[in-house]
């Protein structure tokens, strides 16, 4: 006999479905549900929806799994509020459709729950200390001043140090392997473990949690890698401030909201952190796109960092004119969406499903940090693997093979699966 779940409102199954991105067809496919000679597969979830029938508890689990929620929102009263993005900084030219702000909902709530893990772990430790740089500056301060503070707290003496570096990815390893070494974790994601759920970098760029115990900052591995250090820069600087939110692309539009003074501080600072004021001096006014274009291109080579981020920088110091920014912005823009539909089968063909090229994609994306935090309180028995997973973001078999290759304190390596 057929056990059928009681107490369930029909309307919680709508909202999970319409807050994962999923259509109707699209979900009753992934759940499994098959048409018969009288109803279709939609047919019979838009039944359940809307309380012609039952789920069974069969159904209730696959509808967690596919829609990524606990089973246990399945039994509220009513649909829970909207996910916490924190702030939401973003100041987006054209609304996020419905699917892309369920899959950011999403993601940042898979963000949440692991830095909620990780602080738990950090405050049952005895070493671990509170991070006073995390909400130490204000809002409205001399830009160059605080990109100095930010600098030097990070050990960074040059001005011209982007240039030392032997490209875009060694920049921004090297700005990473600093942010982390005061105690913040960052991750790179940009989908929910698979590229039919990819999240582009005009939905969100950056995410941060200005926690001073366990802050995260997460960069969208979607974006391009140049952009990558521009990103982590302006998140940083939202620790500094204390500002928990997300991001996307940089605007030159005037800021009419604290929320989007909040940005601009951000971005000015970020950008003057990595390509100072006092290296652009001489920089002559630009007039014309093709003249804007060649000088952004020598600076962007010699600096390893992104076209747009210097036409942001160019155009904040009045080299160049809100018009021509705007057209430049179009033009990279562009640029990299052409780029990467021409490169998607051959990223396809290149990652072949391969265990190792797996393993050391998600060991780059979690950070050294992270890894070295679960794996060493993993061998002090401290954590399960059930929860080293959750941790993680894997499955609880992955874990032994993801830490296989990662030291922790003491130098010695995780037992082998």
């Amino acid at each position: 006999m057929t056990i059928r779940a009681q107490n369930i409102n029909p309307a919680i199954l709508a909202w999970a479905r319409e807050t994962a991105g999923l259509s109707i067809d699209q979900a009753a496919a992934k759940i499994g549900l098959s048409s018969s000679k009288k109803t279709s597969a939609a047919k019979k979830l838009a039944d359940l929806e809307e309380g012609e029938t039952r789920p069974t508890r069969s159904q209730l689990l696959k509808l967690a799994a596919t829609y990524r929620r606990p089973l246990s929102v399945f039994y509220l009263n009513e649909p829970p509020r909207k996910g916490d993005r924190g702030v939401d900084f973003r100041t987006l030219p054209v609304p996020a459709s419905d699917r892309d702000d369920a899959l950011l909902d999403a993601l940042l709530r898979n963000v949440r729950v692991r830095q909620e893990l990780v602080r738990t772990v950090l405050e049952d430790d005895e070493d671990a200390e509170r991070l006073e740089f995390v909400g130490s500056l204000q809002i409205g301060r001399d830009i160059k001043t605080v990109a100095e503070k930010i600098k030097a707290k990070l050990q960074i003496k040059r001005d011209d140090w982007t240039s030392e570096h032997k490209n875009s990815r060694d920049l921004f390893d090297d700005l990473r392997g600093r942010t982390e070494s005061l105690g913040v974790f960052v991750l790179l994601m940009g989908n929910l473990g698979s590229r039919h759920s990819d999240i582009g970098e005009e939905v969100f760029r950056g995410f941060v949690i200005a926690d001073d115990l366990a802050p995260f900052i997460v960069i969208n591995e979607q974006d391009a890698r140049v952009a990558r250090s521009f990103t982590l820069a302006h998140e940083l600087v939202h620790l500094f401030v204390g500002t928990t939110g997300v991001s996307a692309l940089p605007t030159t539009k005037a800021p009419r909201t604290d929320n989007e003074h909040v940005e601009r501080f951000c971005n000015d600072v970020a950008s003057e952190m990595l390509l100072p004021t006092d290296l652009l001096k001489d920089t002559p006014g630009i007039i014309n796109m093709e003249g804007a274009k060649e000088i952004i291109s020598n600076i962007a080579k010699n600096r390893n960092l992104s076209e747009s981020m210097i036409a942001y920088r160019l155009q904040r110091m009045g080299r160049i004119d809100r018009n021509i920014y705007s057209e430049l912005c179009a033009f990279y823009e562009k640029r990299w969406h052409d780029h990467k539909q021409q490169n998607k089968e051959r990223i396809r063909e290149s990652d072949n499903g391969s265990p190792r090229f797996y393993y050391s994609k998600q060991r780059y994306c979690l950070g050294k940090p992270l890894l070295n935090l679960v794996g060493g309180t993993l061998r002090e028995n401290q954590l399960t693997y059930t929860a080293a997973a959750r941790m993680l973001g894997v499955k609880p078999s992955s874990v032994k093979p993801l830490l296989r290759k990662v030291k922790n304190v003491n130098g010695s390596y995780l037992p082998k699966a």
